[in-house]
C-alpha cells in the first residue's frame, strides 16, 4: 500500500504546484476477443502505478485543494458474479486495503463526479486515450456547467495528467527496481531453457512454448510482449513472431522475449546457433554486435546522454561492417563517412535502446527541456532510469554483400538500471558470450 499512497501524494503535490484541481485516472477497459470471451485482462499502467489495484471497471480521483483527497471508484461486492469471475474487493475493502481516503461504487460515478468536479480550478486528465471515457468526462463537465446559476464553477484549465506521471514513472524506486530485477531473472531463466531445448528439427513455436512455460512456472503473470522466435532468415525481420519455421542445422536462432511480473516488464534478446556451435561468419558478426553492446553499456551512467550508448554502438558496428566486407570501403569511404551518411543502416536500422518499466516501451521524454526555438538535447541519464541496450546486425541478400553473411540476423539485448556510479545489468544471468552459449548448449 505504501508506495502507491506515496505516489498519489507526489502527484497531488504537482497538482498543487499548478494551482490545484481534480485528477481522473481510469483503468483499462475489458476488451472482447470474440463472442462472449474477453482477452486476458491487463490493468492500465498509470492506474496501477497509483493504486496497485488490478480489477477492471475502476477509476482513481485525486483532489488537490484545501483538503487533499484520494478516491477510488470500483465494482461492488457481488457474490453471484464472484462465483463466475472470482473475488471482488468492493469499495470498502478496497479503500482499506489500498489506502484511499474514500471509495464508491463505480455505478455511482456519474452522480458523484459532478459533485467532485464542481468548483475545481483545473482538471488533470489524459484526453484522447479512450473515446468512450472522454465522452463520460465531458458529460460530468457539462453537468457542472449546468449548475452555474446555483453558484458552481467548472474547471477552467486542463492538464495532461500523464505528462506529470511520465516523469514520475521514469525514475524507478527501490520497490520497482526489485520487481524488475526479479522479472529479468525469470526471463533469463527462460532464455536458458530455450537454448538448452533447442536443436535442429524443432519448430519456432515449440521454442516459444518453452519460454512461456518458464515465465509462468516462475510466477510471471504475462509475457511482456509477443515473443519473437526467429530462425534463419526470419531473424532479419525485426518484429517477426514465432511461427511454423523449423530450426535447421547451421542456422542461428534469435529470441526476443521477456516476462511481465507484478506489472513490470523485462526485455531480453539472445541469438545462438541451432546446432550449438557458431560458424565462422556467424561468430565474426556476433562478436561485433557483442563488442558494440559492451561499448554502449559503458556509456550508461549518470550525466551521460540517452543517445551516447547508441553512438558508441554504431561506431563499433560500422567498423565491423567495414572490416568484414559487409560495407565496401571503396564505395562507402571511411568509418566517419559511413556514420555521417548512415551507410550502416543497411544492416542496423534501429536505435540501441528504449525506456523500460511498467510498459516494455516505457513512458518518459527522450530529450531534456530547452529554451524556445532551440533544439532539445538528448535526455541526461539519472539514477533510477531503466533502459534496454540492444545493438544488432541483420544481413539480407544484396548485391555486393558477401554471400557467407546472407540471412544472418543477430541482436543482443539486456536491461540496464542506471545507478549512482554506472549501471546494473538486470538480465546478466542470460549467457551471451560465444563460449558461454556453446558451453550451455553442450549440456
Amino acid at each position: 500500500m505504501r508506495p502507491y499512497k506515496n505516489r498519489r501524494d507526489a502527484l497531488i503535490a504537482q497538482m498543487h504546484a499548478k494551482g490545484g484541481g481534480i485528477a481522473i485516472i481510469p483503468t483499462a477497459p475489458e476488451v472482447l476477443r470474440n463472442n462472449d470471451a474477453d482477452y486476458p485482462y491487463r490493468h492500465d499502467s498509470y492506474f496501477y502505478y497509483l493504486s496497485g489495484f488490478t480489477e477492471p471497471q475502476a477509476v482513481i480521483v485525486l483532489i488537490a485543494g484545501k483538503t487533499d483527497q484520494s478516491i477510488l471508484f470500483c465494482r461492488d461486492k457481488n457474490l453471484e458474479r464472484e462465483i463466475w469471475d472470482g473475488y471482488r474487493y468492493g469499495p470498502e475493502a478496497a479503500r482499506e486495503a489500498f489506502g484511499f481516503d474514500a471509495a464508491f461504487s463505480i455505478d455511482a460515478i456519474d452522480t458523484e463526479m459532478s459533485k467532485l468536479m464542481a468548483n475545481q480550478p483545473a482538471i488533470f486528465y489524459a484526453l484522447g486515450r479512450d473515446a468512450k471515457f472522454d465522452t463520460q468526462v465531458q458529460g460530468w463537465l457539462n453537468a457542472v456547467r449546468a449548475q452555474v446559476r446555483a453558484g458552481a464553477t467548472a474547471p477552467a484549465a486542463a492538464y495532461d495528467v500523464h505528462l506529470l506521471l511520465n516523469e514520475m514513472r521514469l525514475i524507478k524506486d527501490a520497490t520497482e527496481a526489485d520487481i524488475m530485477r526479479r522479472a529479468a531473472q525469470i526471463s533469463a531463466d527462460a532464455h536458458i531453457r530455450a537454448m538448452r531445448m533447442s536443436q535442429p528439427g524443432l519448430h519456432e513455436y515449440q521454442i516459444e512454448a518453452e519460454l512461456l512455460h518458464e515465465f509462468r512456472r516462475k510466477g510471471s503473470q504475462f509475457p511482456a510482449y509477443t515473443s519473437i522466435v526467429a530462425t534463419g532468415a526470419n531473424a532479419c525481420v525485426l518484429h517477426y513472431r514465432a511461427g511454423e519455421s523449423v530450426l535447421k542445422d547451421g542456422d542461428l536462432v534469435l529470441i526476443d522475449a521477456g516476462c511481465e511480473l507484478d506489472g513490470y516488464a523485462s526485455d531480453i534478446t539472445r541469438t545462438y546457433p541451432a546446432n550449438g556451435r557458431f560458424s565462422g561468419p556467424q561468430k565474426a558478426l556476433y562478436e561485433i554486435v557483442l563488442a558494440a553492446q559492451h561499448a554502449a553499456i559503458a556509456e550508461i551512467k549518470p550525466g551521460k546522454r540517452f543517445t551516447d550508448g547508441h553512438d558508441a554502438a554504431v561506431r563499433i558496428l560500422a567498423q565491423g561492417m567495414l572490416e568484414t566486407g559487409l560495407l565496401d570501403k571503396n564505395k562507402v569511404g571511411t568509418l566517419d563517412d559511413v556514420i555521417e551518411k548512415g551507410a550502416y543502416r543497411q544492416f542496423y536500422m534501429h536505435r540501441t535502446g528504449h525506456w523500460l518499466g511498467m510498459d516494455v516501451h516505457d513512458v518518459g521524454e527522450y530529450r531534456d527541456p530547452a529554451p524556445a526555438g532551440e533544439e532539445k538535447p538528448w535526455r541526461t541519464l539519472q539514477p533510477g532510469m531503466a533502459l534496454t541496450v540492444e545493438p544488432g546486425i541483420y544481413v539480407r541478400p544484396a548485391d555486393g554483400v558477401p554471400e557467407q553473411f546472407w540471412h544472418i540476423g543477430i541482436r543482443i539485448e539486456d536491461d540496464a538500471l542506471v545507478t549512482a556510479s554506472g549501471c546494473e545489468i538486470l538480465s546478466h544471468a542470460a549467457p551471451k558470450s560465444v563460449a558461454d552459449i556453446e558451453a550451455l548448449m553442450r549440456q
